[in-house]
Parts: structure tokens; C-alpha cells; sequence
């Protein structure tokens, strides 16, 4: 079964379909806000801290996916230069670091201009990019930080995308 069959979409707020979706998979959440909920997803390499946001304004649905990181100020360059290549790579959404909150943070935004409602396979699939992304680029930027290596080298762990079925 779906997870549209369990409710009608067209009649919940963007983040009550996040809230359905953050109990049916029994994750730690808060709703903050009538427009915004912060869940803790747990991955292979860490948890992950995602924050949705519902902006009427301007009809989008915004996602951010973070993780501490505190490089050392002399590895903040290969850092820069290491989000670069990562983002080259990264189609929906990107990287960017927050220094004075020494975060790693993912960051998307769900367009639904035009009343478009959507669907919560649309806001499951975002939320699992982030994660999938976070959990992918992890070791590299771990390589990028704590080694020598540079940000190209260390883009050599990143686990690659599978294709395919098993």
C-alpha cells in the first residue's frame, strides 16, 4: 500500500503529511510550528537532523538536512572546494557549510506553485534523497577534514549510486 492510499493528500498540510510520514516510520520529531516539524533519521553513519518548513509566501515546500561538523580552520579551504565537486554531483539539492554553527547542512526546496498540493511519496522521496545524500558524502567529508588528503582524493569513498536490482 501507498503511503497516499493511508490519507487524502489533497487535504493535509504539506507538513501533516511529513508528521504521518515521521510516525509511519517511528521517527523522533516536533512539530515546532503549524508550518514546520524538525525529526531526528537515523543512518548508517550517523542521525540525521531534517527540519521541514511550509512557506506560503512563495509556495515551497524547504527541507534542511543537518550534521555537525567542526573542521580545523586549516582544512575550512579543502572543505569549500571538496562542497563544490559534491554539489557538481548532487542534482536535487545541495551542500553548503555553516560555519558559526559548524553544521553541514543539505538543503532542498519542494516548488508547488500554483496551489499544487504534494503527494507524500513527493515529501518520502525528499526527505530519503537528503538522507541517501548525507550518508553518501559523509566519508569525504570526514576524509577531507581529518586527512591529508585532498577534497578530490577524499571524493573517491563517496559510495556510489547503485543501479538496479539485486
Amino acid at each position: 500500500m501507498s503511503l497516499s492510499e493511508h490519507y487524502l493528500a489533497d487535504d493535509l498540510h504539506p507538513i501533516d503529511i511529513v508528521e504521518h510520514i515521521a510516525v509511519h516510520n517511528d521517527w523522533e520529531f516536533e512539530r515546532l510550528a503549524d508550518d514546520q516539524i524538525a525529526m531526528a533519521v537515523e543512518g548508517q553513519w550517523r542521525t540525521y537532523s531534517i527540519t521541514l518548513a511550509w512557506s506560503g509566501g512563495d509556495e515551497t515546500l524547504r527541507m534542511v538536512c543537518t550534521f555537525d561538523m567542526d573542521p580545523p580552520s586549516d582544512k575550512v579551504d579543502v572543505l569549500h572546494e571538496g562542497l563544490n565537486l559534491v554539489n557538481d554531483q548532487c542534482w536535487a539539492g545541495s551542500f553548503s557549510y555553516w560555519a558559526p554553527q559548524k553544521l553541514m547542512v543539505y538543503k532542498y526546496g519542494l516548488v508547488l506553485a500554483g496551489g499544487n498540493v504534494a503527494s507524500p511519496e513527493q515529501i518520502d522521496t525528499m526527505i530519503s534523497a537528503a538522507v541517501l545524500s548525507a550518508e553518501r558524502y559523509y566519508p569525504a567529508f570526514q576524509l577531507m577534514v581529518w586527512t591529508d588528503k585532498t577534497a578530490k582524493e577524499s571524493m573517491q569513498v563517496a559510495i556510489a549510486e547503485a543501479y538496479g536490482r539485486a
